[in-house]
């Protein structure tokens, strides 16, 4: 899978939320779009491992950013009436989606 995993995980976290953001909220895409990539912040959790950076590790239940008690909180932000609010929920699981994808292209 040499170029098909980095492509798909990278393309994921970077191009997608662009084309979702212009989908939902087209008015304000540019913005959507940069918050949902902002989500991508989640990823701070990742300096509580150690190592850092495992490329073998399956993210998703290992930081606690990347729980299920963090998705329902992500999933909770689609809710709340500011629209930011629900990109960055959004963003996040999308995170998360694509976080899982990379799991399953590991054989977890």
């Amino acid at each position: 899978m040499g170029f098909v995993q980095p492509a798909l995980h990278y393309g994921g976290h970077w191009l997608i939320p662009f084309a979702a953001a212009w989908l939902l909220w087209r008015d304000r895409w540019k913005q959507a779009g940069l918050v949902m990539i902002a989500a991508n912040l989640i990823d701070i959790d990742h300096l509580l491992a150690s190592p850092v950076f495992d490329p073998n590790r399956c993210s998703i239940g290992f930081h606690p950013l990347h729980t299920a008690y963090a998705a329902a909180l992500y999933a909770a932000m689609l809710l709340m009436p500011r629209w930011w609010l629900r990109a960055f929920g959004l963003g996040a699981l999308w995170h998360l989606a694509v976080d899982y994808g990379d799991c399953i292209m590991q054989g977890w």
